[in-house]
């Protein structure tokens, strides 16, 4: 099914969970008369996760538009298909295989979860579509098929997890998501945490379908720790932080988080139940660089009802800039050539500043930045440049293993 642009704004307006196929705005008729080029697209945009996606969407769209403005790619349009994955990894994969065997699209950006990135990522690989990861995610990627533009732990819980210690302490209380993402950051968490002489003294993990904590507040009370490290994920898990609250023990003991605030947590909760929560990120929607200033202002122009723009929607925006760079500099949309273009060292300055391309983990080096909720919004502390994704880099060398298609797990 096919809509207008006009039409495809209005069904974003309301979160739809139908397909939806985009067609890009040509600058002119000559450029629309040309074979597009095709950049397959799948996000949540309803479900669990749908807030999530629904920013990511329309970075994308917002890239493809500003390609296009400029006369495309290749002296061709691109056009974006795009299908809502509803928050449903059989979705996933159903639609992976639809935009590999019967779209035949010339490339991907899409996935959120951990989950949903690994079951598309054989799909791609096995039909050789070329495959871009925007999110932040645990590392460990290692698949010359595949870019991930978003952080890595080495980025931000390396900074985040010893500046909440040396503020409130070393004993520490891990709570994550259950799955792959909540499970490995856990044990970065815990690496970084050792590392800078800190104690752990339980780790808890959690179905993404769970909204009471009572119980294990009450484990926590009896702990004691210093410090809460959080990795829960999804709009069911942000009743911990209320029930926390609730529980007076927001003003004993602070929270440091890895998702907290990547979607719309500061400004649903009250400032009593967020003011003080600390993350990393690759990118905040408060950094006032005029990159980072003119890309909020385009995205909320179009969509006054966009959900909160964090590094979800950031990266996407720059995965599909540096792709085009790399489409540009090989001259042809041919996945070897555009791939072996961005591993040149490719460089994108987005809204979070200076983004490279790494050739040995097809990564992005980029800045990370430290912040602390005040008042519903993100107050940036410190700003980390050129941060490299040394936790992927430590395992995975496409450059002497091509061929390689692992994800690399920490082990402790």
């Amino acid at each position: 099914m096919t809509f207008s642009r006009r039409r495809f704004l209005q069904r974003s307006a309301i979160a739809t969970s139908t397909l939806i196929a985009i067609p890009a705005v040509f600058r002119s008729g000559a450029l629309a008369a040309e074979n597009p080029i095709t950049v397959g697209s799948l996000h949540d945009q309803s479900g669990p996760i749908g807030t999530s996606g629904t920013p990511m969407v329309y970075a994308l769209q917002l890239a493809v538009d500003e390609i296009n403005a400029a006369g495309g790619l290749l002296g061709r349009p691109l056009k974006v298909i795009h299908y809502d994955t509803q928050s449903n990894i059989q979705l996933y994969s159903q639609y992976a295989q639809q935009l590999a065997v019967k779209d035949k699209v010339d490339v991907v950006h899409g996935g959120i979860t951990s989950a949903s990135r690994e079951a598309i990522r054989p799909t791609f690989d096995r039909f050789k579509v070329l495959y871009f990861y925007n999110t932040l995610y645990e590392g460990g990627v290692c698949d010359r098929n595949t870019f991930c533009t978003g952080t890595t732990p080495a980025q931000t819980v390396e900074k985040l997890v010893p500046s909440a210690m040396k503020k409130s302490g070393k004993k520490a209380y891990i709570i994550a998501a259950d799955y792959n993402y909540g499970q490995i950051t856990a044990k970065w968490m815990t690496k970084y945490c050792k590392d800078n002489g800190g104690e752990i003294l339980s780790t808890d993990f959690f179905p993404l379908d769970v909204t009471n904590f009572g119980s294990t507040i009450s484990k926590i009370q009896a702990a004691k720790p210093d410090l809460i490290l959080s990795a829960l994920v999804g709009g069911n898990h942000t009743a911990f932080y209320r029930q926390w609250t609730a529980a007076g023990m927001k003003s004993k003991i602070p929270i440091a988080s890895t998702t907290f605030g990547l979607v719309n947590e500061p400004s649903t909760l009250d400032a009593a139940e967020s003011d003080g929560v600390i993350g990393a990120y690759g990118y905040f929607e408060e950094l006032t660089t005029p990159a980072s200033k003119s890309f909020v202002e385009k995205i909320k122009k179009a969509h006054p009802d966009s959900p909160y723009i964090s590094e979800l929607a950031s990266c996407t925006y720059e995965g599909v800039m540096l792709w085009a760079e790399g489409v540009k500099k090989a001259g042809s949309i041919d996945r070897m050539k555009v791939i072996e273009a961005l591993e040149s060292g490719l460089v994108f300055d987005g809204p979070s500043g200076k983004v490279s391309l790494d050739k040995p983990t097809h990564h992005t080096v980029r800045n990370a930045f430290l912040a602390e909720v005040k008042d519903r919004k993100w107050s940036v502390l410190e700003t980390y440049t050129d941060a490299k994704p040394a936790d992927t880099a430590s395992v995975c060398d496409l450059v002497k293993n091509p061929t390689d298609t692992k994800q690399y797990i920490i082990n402790l």
